[in-house]
């Protein structure tokens, strides 16, 4: 009865990030640069805040929203952070995860055939999202511009069909960021059209010498944009399930539509947990921050130092350079490393076509794994005589 089955669901794929990532999880002699999942532990005062909360009882449904005290608390953190003003009630939405804020996002605004421009290489969840919905992703190579989206290249794919331009900053897997004069380019472009704009700043805390700018944050672009972001990045939070949507009132009046019949609410426990993360700046997430960019020194040096090209990354915690010297494509390396060196990476056409002839290392890794699997890298790349 598969025929049965939706076919937007049949067409779509498991991510090839999980697919490298599931092969090596269960061997413990391969040095692990897969996932984009902090090495680090949730800080001490957002366990306790989890566990008091359980302790205390507090184990029922939320408002559908989130507690009203979190969304104050993500109000005042965006403010503070990146000058963003949203009203905790009406403009705020927590959910399960940046990944179900994004599903939500793109069932609320995409129809069938409508179209969303997103740069490439890009992380492989959003065109099976933008596909469930039956629209369009409309990729734009952007390895010629430093893995940059900017207005041109925008305008260029601009149709009648355009409902969306997706903002992905800072990159996975590229680590590209970017800086104010692109912003101010591509909002003075959009102002005035009718097409939203989804800014997934889920690494904007991790960033390197340059601060996070938000495209909500220029005039006239704060009524059609919807932001995304969440603490599984910025407080190692991985598990805990925690991303948020800041929108206007009219959109979010939509999107919790979706969210009360997909999951009710994000789970109580992990909303008081996210209370904690935010209610203080705490030293164990600038500690984290700081690491990463030690992190993205040494692996930037190391990789450059093999003769493998790469952008140096200004945020999030992934290196993406270019294999193609060797002759392979990224799949054939990915496994001959994995086969031969005991080193597992991502190959780039994970990340869309335009991701081949690339790998994406995670500097989310004990200075110690990196240092070894780099190390076992180089005498793999020396083999090859590359």
């Amino acid at each position: 009865m598969l025929h049965l089955i939706n076919k937007h669901v049949r067409e779509i794929e498991i991510s090839g990030i999980r697919k490298v990532a599931n092969i090596v999880a269960n061997d413990p002699s391969i040095v692990n640069f897969t996932i984009g999942q902090p090495d680090f532990a949730t800080p001490e005062p957002i366990i306790q805040a989890g566990i008091r909360s359980l302790q205390e009882k507090k184990t029922g449904y939320t408002h559908n929203a989130g507690l009203l005290d979190l969304r104050k608390a993500i109000a005042s953190f965006v403010d503070r952070k990146y000058g963003l003003h949203y009203e905790p009630d009406g403009e705020i939405l927590v959910t399960v995860g940046a990944s179900e804020a994004l599903d939500i996002a793109f069932r609320t605004i995409l129809d069938e055939g409508s179209e969303v421009i997103l740069p490439a290489p890009v992380y492989p969840a959003y065109e099976p999202l933008i596909r469930l919905c039956g629209a369009v992703p409309v990729f734009i190579d952007t390895r010629e511009s430093g893995f940059k989206l900017n207005a041109e290249m925008i305008r260029a794919k601009l149709t009648d069909k355009t409902r969306c331009v997706l903002l992905p900053y800072p990159s996975n897997p590229c680590g590209a960021i970017l800086k104010e004069d692109e912003l101010q380019d591509i909002a003075s472009l959009l102002r005035e059209k009718d097409v939203f704009i989804l800014s997934d700043e889920i690494y904007s805390e991790l960033t390197y010498g340059t601060a996070h700018r938000s495209i909500a944050s220029f005039p006239g672009m704060r009524e059609k944009t919807i932001v995304i972001n969440g603490l599984s990045k910025s407080h190692a939070m991985t598990g805990w399930r925690v991303g948020f949507i800041l929108t206007p009132k009219y959109l979010l009046e939509e999107m919790i539509k979706i969210h009360v019949y997909n999951t009710v609410c994000a789970t109580s426990a992990s909303q008081y947990a996210s209370l904690a993360a935010l209610k203080t700046d705490l030293p164990e997430a600038d500690r984290m921050i700081e690491e990463y960019q030690k992190r993205r020194d040494y692996v930037y040096d190391r990789v450059t130092s093999m003769g493998l090209p790469v952008e140096r990354p200004d945020g999030s915690f992934y290196a993406f350079p270019s294999i193609e010297k060797t002759g392979m494509s990224s799949e054939e390396f990915t496994h001959k490393m994995i086969r031969e060196a005991k080193v597992a990476v991502i190959p780039g056409s994970a990340f869309s076509t335009y991701g081949e002839g690339y790998i994406r290392i995670s500097y989310a890794n004990s200075m110690d794994n990196l240092k070894e699997g780099l190390d076992r890298m180089e005498q793999f790349l020396a083999k090859m005589n590359v």
